[in-house]
């Protein structure tokens, strides 16, 4: 009998749900999507804050999602779980900040599961920044930094999990 295949996890995080880490959702599962990897490799977003459970991502990060093909209308937001560590296989922190929030409730031994999604980027930008009190301009520019690293991670993904 041969074995189920792997399912890798990834948890995309930033302060509230609602700007970044859903943005970064939508495009890994467009990544993911357009790979075939649907059945291998499963993404989801959380904030490491409380401020917007159950809210629908920011009309900002849903328009500039849709000008570029990715649907962000269906997520909602919630807040890092203790069981997060455990499910999940990476944990994407959008910035120093949240990372560092991750790393305080974090279990030693899932430790090695923590990034910042900028690890996976082509860009000298490390960290996705916050565009919740810019312009759209900003918007933007997180939506550029997550697509270059989305393809970072998927090929991280793919040559170390799904050979």
């Amino acid at each position: 009998m041969t074995q189920p295949e792997r399912v890798v996890r990834v948890l995309m995080v930033c302060l509230g749900n609602i700007c970044r880490s859903p943005t970064a959702h939508a495009v890994f599962q467009n990544c993911i999507d357009t790979a075939g990897l649907g059945a291998r490799v499963e993404v989801d977003s959380a904030g490491t804050a409380d401020y917007h459970i159950g809210s629908s991502p920011d009309k900002r990060s849903i328009e500039m999602g849709a000008q570029h093909g990715y649907d962000l209308s269906q997520q909602r937001a919630r807040q890092v779980q203790p069981e997060d560590f455990d499910t999940f296989d990476y944990l994407l922190a959008m910035d120093l900040q949240n990372l560092e929030d991750l790393r305080s409730q974090c279990p030693s031994a899932h430790a090695r599961k923590l990034y910042l999604m900028m690890d996976f980027g082509t860009s000298a930008i490390k960290e996705v920044p916050d565009p919740y009190y810019g312009g759209d301009n900003g918007f933007e520019k997180v939506l550029k930094l997550v697509e270059d690293a989305a393809d970072g991670l998927i090929a991280h993904i793919s040559e170390r999990n799904l050979r």
